[in-house]
């Protein structure tokens, strides 16, 4: 098993560190500050195996050059499609790699996840799903380069993984992204309950994440945009037409 943590960035960032009790190294995930990745290893006395990184936003790569630094041997892995955005990438992945963590024994198989940017990508290694800026707790990522209907086909390809999958997305906004999705479906029993269970942990300083991909489907407007009734509501005649309207509504929500 491994056991996966937040390492809170900035206001609302998580960067994810994987690492298991009797395993000297750790791998981390998106780190835009290298200063809480090396607190961590400090404090727990472990060394950087390997950095996942799953686009080229500066708050998900910042980083990389002080931890390289400080590492120089670590593998530093992200999206072929974007290696000229991040130049100390040292292995360029896509749809379809498969990133082995030796120290770790886990396979991760790389996810294509275009729209938040035009090469975004995740990792996925039952039931981890390490998704960056595309999938949100009740939300999706803002689409800075890719297209509706790119955005709307990634989505489908998470929501087609297991529902035991645990999503680690890589920012706290789900109780923002809660209340535009209460606009969309007032009367949703889960997505009522599921607001509670949230805002209980976030009185309690505890995170909302990783959320399961079950309930996601039950509640993330934009996992339920081939829902015949949502369609009808917002006056839409397809999913991707949904999706657009709905990325559109967000994007001038104010919380």
């Amino acid at each position: 098993m491994l056991t996966i943590s937040p390492l809170s960035a900035f206001e609302d960032n998580y960067i994810w560190s994987l690492c298991q009790p009797d395993n000297p190294f750790c791998v981390v995930v998106d780190p835009g500050d290298a200063t809480p990745v090396l607190r961590l290893l400090q404090q727990q006395q472990k060394t950087l195996y390997a950095i996942l990184i799953t686009h080229h936003h500066p708050d998900h790569t910042a980083g990389l050059a002080q931890l390289q630094l400080a590492f120089p041997e670590v593998r530093i892995i992200g999206p072929a499609a974007e290696r000229a955005k991040i130049p100390l990438l040292t292995e360029y992945v896509q749809q379809g790699d498969t990133i082995e963590l030796t120290p770790f024994q886990y396979q991760f198989q790389v996810l294509d996840l275009p729209g938040h940017t035009l090469g975004h990508i995740g990792f996925y290694a039952a039931p981890y799903l390490l998704c960056g800026d595309t999938l949100f707790s009740a939300g999706c990522g803002r689409l800075f380069e890719g297209s509706p209907a790119q955005l709307y086909h990634s989505l489908q390809k998470l929501a087609a993984l297991p529902d035991a999958t645990e999503v680690y997305c890589t920012h706290e906004y789900t109780l923002a992204n809660l209340r535009f999705a209460l606009t969309v479906e007032p009367d949703n029993q889960a997505l009522l309950a599921y607001q509670q269970q949230c805002i209980m942990l976030r009185q309690a300083n505890q995170p909302t994440l990783p959320a399961n991909l079950a309930t996601e489907k039950q509640i993330n407007p934009f996992l339920r945009c081939e829902n015949k009734a949502l369609q009808q509501r917002l006056q839409q005649d397809n999913a991707i037409d949904l999706l657009t309207r709905l990325r559109a509504m967000k994007d001038q929500f104010k919380s």
